[in-house]
């Protein structure tokens, strides 16, 4: 079984504010076989190594190094915590505090020491996270399953769900519809699915508009075309065709997948749109030093960075001047992740994507609020 704990993106751009002294940021794959746990547990020790020494040539007290190890000891000695875990795992410390995080994706080793959080890699673990509900729903029966990335799927427990068309509209009136084509007959029975579909858009809307997880709809073409123009509940676009009462939870997860990327697709093809019709307003841009006095000032709405890229150096907390770095030490930090931790705080929208996804295949790509 996998486990994950993943922060939303508002609290990655809190954590953005954190500054310190000394703060590690360690991302190392890991496997949710609790017999093969023991390389991560070694590998960890190799990367802890490597980020207190950039600690120790910065000249850090060693006080505080030995708080940082005393941390990092005591979580590679949590048994416990290691037999539970998923693909990859983010590790955040400074001398005070240690915060784990379990991804499903996977990821390399990375080790980043500065006075923030390197939080590039948890943003693109939530920018396409591949996870979704799924509405099963037939006149015979209806389900709400949860989907996950590299998580078993599962069936949601919703209060007061109608098990099937039947429990809404009752045994008799559903047999007084013969089926035999006669317009009277037709409507009756539409009247009935219209009440069956009300009654799941009520149960379903207190659950669903909490969550930020898209919904899909596994259905045939008429309760699909019901349900949208009755419901407020938004759904995707692209459907699972067919009547799902005979897939299972597993099946109609693995059917949602496709969906899924055109969803992410087209909000990348979107933001290129968006891009070039700013363009034009003087409202895009691909410099990273525009880039930073927008996020500094609020400026950003949209923004596109390259998980790949690495860019260190110095972003001004009051200007947003960049000062780039020559070379990764314990001082500089990534300006690219700086850039989308302030501009994730001021509310835009920011995705981590590959560079072919980028106009230009720049560093990043930004949509800004107003002209530049």
């Amino acid at each position: 079984m996998y486990y994950v704990d993943m922060p939303s993106a508002k609290e990655i751009g809190d954590l953005n504010l954190v500054r310190t002294d000394a703060a590690i940021s360690i991302y190392l794959p890991t496997t949710p076989l609790s017999r093969e746990v023991e390389a991560s547990r070694i590998n960890l020790g190799n990367l802890v190594k490597k980020a207190l020494g950039q600690l120790e040539a910065k000249g850090l007290d060693k006080r505080r190094i030995a708080l940082l190890q005393e941390q990092f000891d005591d979580l590679a000695a949590d048994l416990d915590f290691w037999s539970h875990q998923a693909n990859s795992l983010a590790i955040l410390a400074t001398p005070e505090s240690l915060h784990t995080y379990r991804m499903a994706n996977k990821l390399k080793d990375i080790v980043e020491v500065s006075d923030r959080f390197h939080l590039k890699p948890l943003l693109r673990a939530v920018t396409f996270p591949h996870t979704a509900h799924i509405l099963a729903l037939s006149e015979n029966a209806v389900r709400l399953i949860e989907v996950s990335a590299d998580l078993p799927a599962r069936e949601v427990t919703v209060a007061d769900m109608p098990e099937d068309l039947t429990a809404v509209v009752g045994d008799a009136t559903i047999k007084n519809y013969t089926g035999t084509g006669h317009r009277h007959g037709a409507q009756e029975h539409g009247s009935y699915l219209a009440r069956y579909v009300r009654r799941i858009n009520s149960v379903l809307r207190p659950v669903l508009m909490r969550s930020d997880r898209p919904l899909i709809l596994a259905a045939a073409k008429p309760l699909e075309a019901l349900f949208r123009s009755l419901s407020a509940i938004p759904a995707l676009p692209d459907a699972i065709a067919g009547n799902p009462e005979h897939l299972s939870n597993a099946e109609l997860a693995a059917a949602a997948r496709p969906v899924l990327d055109a969803h992410y697709a087209g909000q990348i093809k979107d933001f290129h749109r968006l891009f070039e019709e700013r363009a034009g307003q003087n409202r895009s841009t691909t410099d990273i030093s525009d880039a930073a006095r927008l996020a500094t000032f609020g400026g950003i709405d949209r923004l596109l960075i390259d998980i790949d890229s690495v860019v260190d150096g110095f972003v001004d907390d009051e200007t947003g001047e960049v000062d780039f770095g020559s070379h990764e030490d314990a001082t500089s930090y990534g300006i690219i992740d700086e850039i989308a931790g302030r501009a994730l705080r001021s509310g835009a929208k920011v995705m981590a994507v590959r560079k072919d996804d980028i106009p230009g295949r720049h560093d990043l790509a930004v949509i800004s609020r107003y002209p530049i």
